[in-house]
């Protein structure tokens, strides 16, 4: 295993009587994806707040890239990059702009500053507004220009909390290509997400944080696994899911499942088997749906 790029050891953080991360342990290898899967309120933002320095832990260590947050925080902010999920950028300035002084903030020439802003408007599919004042952008195109800012350096660690939230089926696809493109080139990517087809796609291991408490950790194969060898479910004659039941897979199990479910007797419906999903598995492990079953309204108003 490569060393770890972030390192975190029983990390405790309470708000008043509220314990948002009860006791984490977590170790990211060098050069990984790694997604920390969570339901609303897990505590996901808070973990990465103080991974970023933040905020400080009530206990616990954190070494990132070899910098330790208790002795070196300064140290830890000059290997990372972070993305938010609320654009931080100057609406005055336009887009491309706004990527020149960022650019020249991290240290490029003015010639270095203006390649790197088109190379990254090229990227983002912003070429129609790099210069508009980026007050007149729409949602997406906001959260397009804000992932574009966090990756104008390319730090050894990048946290992206919760980055294609706002952002169209291309856009998010775009932005899957460079964390994986940015992975193979050796920078380490923490990311978190509701999407768990974006954990699928992306991640070479998953935590699943629920109520402050790392309650798996595996790669998506070894999660998937945990529900148990199929799912059997059922469907109306619209085809809309009535109900489903996971199985161990034995030819017992799915007969029992399929009794259970042709005795429900949708009118006109079928019954099909199928693999564990990761959105099986998050449920199994937090009794909760997730955003990645649903189109929220944010996906739906995304720019082009």
């Amino acid at each position: 295993m490569n060393r770890p790029a972030i390192e975190v050891t029983g990390v405790r953080k309470s708000y008043g009587a509220q314990t948002v991360l009860d006791g984490i342990d977590l170790r990211v290898p060098a050069g990984s994806v790694f997604a920390l899967l969570g339901p609303n309120g897990a505590g996901k933002t808070t973990l990465i707040t103080i991974l970023s320095t933040l905020v400080l832990p009530d206990a616990g260590r954190v070494v990132v890239d070899g910098h330790d947050l208790e002795t070196d925080a300064e140290g830890i902010r000059g290997v990372i990059s972070v993305t938010g999920q609320a654009a931080a950028v100057d609406g005055v300035l336009t887009g491309e702009e706004n990527l020149r002084m960022m650019a020249r903030l991290a240290g490029s020439t003015p010639v270095e500053a203006k390649r790197r802003a088109a190379e990254l408007i090229e990227r983002f599919d912003l070429r129609d507004a790099a210069r508009k004042r980026v007050s007149t952008y729409s949602g997406g195109m906001h959260r397009r220009l804000d992932l574009a800012l966090s990756l104008v350096a390319t730090p050894p660690v990048i946290f992206l909390d919760e980055p294609t939230t706002g952002l169209d089926a291309r856009s998010r696809q775009t932005l899957w290509d460079i964390i994986l493109d940015l992975a193979r080139r050796g920078t380490t990517i923490l990311l978190t997400t509701q999407y768990l087809e974006e954990a699928d796609q992306l991640a070479d291991r998953i935590a699943v944080l629920d109520h402050g408490v790392i309650v798996a950790e595996g790669t998506a194969a070894e999660l998937k696994a945990r529900v148990g060898g199929e799912v059997v479910e059922l469907r109306d004659a619209r085809g809309e899911l009535v109900r489903e039941l996971p199985t161990d897979g034995s030819v017992e199990a799915l007969r029992t499942a399929i009794d259970e479910l042709d005795a429900l007797g949708a009118a006109g419906g079928a019954i099909g088997i199928r693999k564990p999903s990761l959105d099986d598995a998050f449920l199994a492990l937090t009794g909760q749906p997730t955003a990645s079953t649903t189109s929220t309204a944010s996906e739906k108003e995304a720019v082009r």
